[in-house]
C-alpha cells in the first residue's frame, strides 16, 4: 500500500492493485455512515442509493451531475433527492439549495436526537413505507373512461414518497410554532414507524391504494 502525497489528494490511498481507496469513510455532514444502511424492500434496493461508493457523498450536492439523462435521477444520492424536493415549494424559498441543505442537516440531527438511530436508515425506512404499491389510472377514449389500478413502478415509489413526506411536513410548518425541521423530523419517524395517524405521507398512501383496490 502506498499513500499519496498529493496536497489535493491527501485523503486517498492507493492501493497495491492501483485502485484507490478513500481512507476516511465517508458519511453525511462528517457524523452518519452509510456502512450499515440496508433497504427494507428489495424493490428499491436500487433506488434507495447509498450502497454504491459514487452515492456515498459527505453533503447533498452533486452539483446536477444526475441530471443528464432520463431516469438517470435514480442514481442520485436518497439524501440529495430529499433535499431538492424541499426546494420545489411554490414559496420564497423556492430554489434555495443551502437553505435545503441546512434543513436536511437539522432534520438529520433531530431525527438521531430523537430515535437515537442512524438518520439515514430511517429516512430510506420512511420511503419504503410511503411509496404506494397501486395506483389507479384512466383508460379508454372518447367518452367512455374508466379506471384501472396498476402497479407501481419503484422508481415512481420512491418518487412520489419523497413528494409527499415533504409536503406533509411543509403543511405541517405552515402557522406553525414548529420549524420545517422539526416537521420533517417527524414525518421520517412517523413514516418509519407506519403510523397512518400521525404520518400524513403513510395517510396518503393508504387512500391511494384504497382508491385502487376498488377500481380493480
Amino acid at each position: 500500500m502506498v499513500e499519496n502525497k498529493s496536497e489535493h489528494d491527501a485523503s486517498v490511498i492507493i492501493e497495491d492493485d492501483g485502485k484507490p481507496e478513500f481512507a476516511v469513510e465517508p458519511k453525511m455532514f462528517g457524523k452518519w455512515s452509510y456502512e450499515d444502511v440496508q433497504s427494507p424492500d428489495h424493490s428499491l434496493s436500487n433506488y434507495l442509493q447509498v450502497k454504491p461508493v459514487r452515492q456515498q457523498v459527505f453533503v447533498p450536492y452533486t452539483a446536477g451531475r444526475y441530471q443528464q439523462r432520463r431516469f438517470k435521477k435514480a442514481q442520485c444520492p436518497i439524501i440529495e433527492r430529499v433535499t431538492c424536493m424541499l426546494m420545489t415549494a411554490k414559496s420564497r424559498n423556492n430554489g434555495k439549495k443551502q437553505m435545503a441543505v441546512r434543513i436536511m442537516k437539522q432534520t438529520l440531527e433531530l431525527i438521531h436526537l430523537l430515535t437515537g438511530e442512524n438518520p439515514i436508515q430511517v429516512i430510506v425506512t420512511a420511503i419504503a413505507a410511503a411509496g404506494a404499491r397501486e395506483d389507479s389510472t384512466r383508460i379508454g377514449s372518447g367518452g367512455v373512461v374508466r379506471r384501472q389500478a396498476v402497479d407501481v413502478s419503484p422508481l415512481r415509489r420512491v418518487n412520489q414518497a419523497i413528494y409527499l413526506i415533504c409536503k406533509g411536513a411543509r403543511e405541517s410548518a405552515f402557522r406553525s410554532l414548529k420549524s420545517i425541521s422539526e416537521t420533517l423530523a417527524d414525518e421520517f419517524i412517523n413514516a418509519a414507524k407506519g403510523s397512518q395517524g400521525n404520518s400524513y405521507a403513510v395517510r396518503k398512501k393508504d387512500e391511494i391504494e384504497r382508491v385502487a383496490k376498488g377500481n380493480r
